[in-house]
């Protein structure tokens, strides 16, 4: 289980979860009329080798079992990604529109957006995660031969520190509207630590700010105890991304941020995706996961009347 002190890299823990979300943005990206489509993902994938890089160069029979494959769990989990991959390269491209030149993308993982999104000029993208995940993927682009499309500076800070003050000597200016993005973040952070993370954006931001942020409910206490159990070919029960994550009641985002006046608009992953013309997989209660646990705020601090 987590601990407020818990340490990982790229191939550990919770800096897993990105290789394997990067693995099902790669092959959702690959699908029919896909909702999104991240090629830096499957460069990614490849980099790290191992069993996900064969789902995108081996034999599909040969990889049928991963769980990225399977209907109960990885055909929704490949449209979740690349529904929510959409949404917030959506919002970015709006805030870009809208003349703000500061982004800063909380967790960043393998988010490519720095990368891959038309970025006007002036715009400067700050990218927090530890070190070993930044370490792997500037490394890993630089030598496929890949550049920033904007100023991106990494900012090597674990979120449970003093990150704002790291932000701040890497240039940012809390004086300047910000664009900030908090995806596949919340889950897993206490929900003290979500609270003290949206005190600081608050903080941060000057008028005219916003903040996109991704949103899971918490499971039934059944659901997660059966997914957190041992089991006979895993007796120390850690084979699944539910023990990464706190799985408990936590600030709704679209209520704490009007309450300090700002707006917010709610989507739920479901309504998005019936939105988009494209069906939700139907639920499957051993699975865990399912779109309908998800939404998507986004919130702004408005400008002085």
């Amino acid at each position: 289980m987590r601990s407020d002190k818990d340490n990982w890299d790229i191939n550990t823990s919770v800096g897993s979860t990105a290789l394997f979300v990067a693995a099902a943005r790669a092959l959702a990206g690959r699908g029919p009329e896909p909702l999104s489509v991240d090629p830096l993902a499957e460069v990614f994938v490849r980099a790290a080798g191992g069993e996900l890089a064969q789902l995108l160069d081996g034999d599909p029979e040969l990889t049928r079992d991963h769980p990225l494959r399977s209907p109960d769990f990885g055909l929704g989990f490949q449209q979740h990604q690349s529904a929510r991959t959409r949404y917030f390269d959506d919002y970015l491209k709006a805030a870009a529109d809208k003349g703000i030149r500061q982004v800063v993308i909380l967790a960043a993982g393998l988010d490519s957006r720095a990368y891959r999104l038309p970025w006007p000029a002036g715009v400067t993208v700050y990218e927090l995660d530890r070190p070993q995940v930044l370490d792997f993927k500037r490394e890993t682009l630089t030598a496929a031969g890949h550049s920033p499309t904007a100023n991106r500076r990494e900012v090597a800070v674990d979120l449970r520190e003093d990150w704002l003050s790291a932000l701040q000597q890497s240039g940012f200016d809390p004086e300047s509207p910000t664009a900030w993005l908090v995806e596949g973040l919340l889950i897993y952070l206490s929900p003290e630590a979500q609270d003290q993370l949206f005190e600081t954006i608050e903080k941060a931001s000057a008028p005219g700010s916003r903040a996109a942020i991704e949103q899971m409910t918490p499971l039934p206490a059944e659901t997660y105890e059966t997914l957190t159990a041992p089991t006979e070919d895993d007796p120390e029960g850690a084979n699944n991304w539910a023990r990464l994550i706190y799985n408990a009641p936590r600030s709704d985002a679209a209520q704490w941020f009007p309450d300090r006046g700002w707006t917010a608009t709610r989507t739920d992953l479901a309504d998005y995706l019936h939105t988009l013309g494209r069906p939700v997989p139907p639920r499957d209660p051993a699975a865990g996961f399912h779109p309908s646990n998800i939404n998507l705020v986004t919130v702004e601090r408005p400008e002085p009347a």
